[in-house]
């Protein structure tokens, strides 16, 4: 079921590899499913990506299989595991009757995330399969501005508890929603798309699970960010549709810097005032403060 080498540039480009990503990532398909060790590798990999299928939230056990990946491409081969795992994901897909323009959407998040780590570090590459996982295994979908997560309260981790107000057990099917960046401005207008699209998207394609509330885990929602921005400003009116579950206590610096910057490492006094936000998240550290992640939700049916 692997994907064949001629086939691969094409498939490569409908996930949003960036171009210059392209033919290093085929000579490197090509040399991997040429070795029989390394396609056992491979086999064992997606095999424990797609266990236990119905777990949501579950994160696979791969960092030990990892260690065991060929010297060479070392900062790529997590992307040839998720290339090996994609007949397996797109017949999950086809399964559920998930249109085919959802699923190029949502699994095109693997190249936004090779473009993130070229735009970091110069070279093709992607360290961490822990987030691409959940787009691969049929648990996250990309419906619009944004992205949501197949969850149940209680099954992911301390965060994912039943809010304040929402009465809801653990084990309660629900929604995460992020924000994924490379998808234009955060307003008002293109979130009413999502969560319609949402609606009738797990209603027709999930309906055994009927989720009761969508929560956000983010930095988009520390409080804080009201002191610096305009109230009709996108994050603010963001932040207004959720209610607030619990503060957060550990300090959260880098996030905002990673997603606002691109790089979570640069020296906060260097930090870019070009826009209202980066002069938020900027002033505000300079200034000795810290930014924390914010913990909302709110109520959500299906259609």
């Amino acid at each position: 079921m692997l994907p064949d080498a001629d086939d691969l540039p094409a498939l490569l480009l409908d996930l949003a590899v960036p171009h210059e990503d392209v033919n290093e990532l085929v000579a490197q398909w090509r040399g991997l499913t040429a070795d029989p060790g390394t396609l056992r590798l491979l086999a064992e990999c997606v095999e424990e990506l797609f266990r236990e299928p119905e777990d949501t939230g579950r994160t696979p056990d791969l960092p030990g299989l990892l260690a065991s990946a060929p010297a060479g491409p070392t900062d790529t081969f997590a992307v040839h595991v998720l290339l090996a795992a994609l007949p397996r994901t797109r017949a999950y897909h086809r399964a559920r009757g998930i249109p085919a323009e959802i699923s190029r959407r949502t699994l095109a998040d693997l190249g936004r995330h090779l473009a993130l780590h070229r735009r970091r570090h110069g070279r093709a590459g992607m360290r961490s399969l822990r987030w691409l996982v959940r787009h691969f295994r049929g648990e996250l979908y990309q419906l619009g501005r944004l992205q949501f997560e197949r969850a149940r309260l209680g099954d992911l981790d301390a965060r994912v508890t039943a809010p304040a107000g929402l009465d809801a057990t653990p084990g309660t099917p629900c929604l995460n929603l992020h924000v994924p960046d490379f998808h234009g401005p955060l307003t008002p207008s293109a979130c009413d798309r999502s969560l319609a699209l949402a609606r009738a998207f797990f209603a027709r394609h999930f309906p055994e699970e009927r989720p009761v509330a969508v929560l956000c885990h983010s930095w988009l929602l520390d409080p804080q960010l009201r002191r610096y921005l305009p109230a009709d400003s996108n994050i603010v009116r963001f932040q207004e549709r959720f209610r607030i579950a619990r503060e957060q206590g550990e300090p959260a610096d880098t996030e905002p810097v990673q997603f606002v910057f691109g790089d979570p490492d640069l020296p906060v006094a260097t930090l870019p005032r070009r826009t209202s936000v980066e002069r938020a998240v900027g002033d505000h550290l300079r200034a000795g403060g810290h930014w924390y992640i914010g913990h909302g939700w709110f109520p959500f049916r299906t259609e």
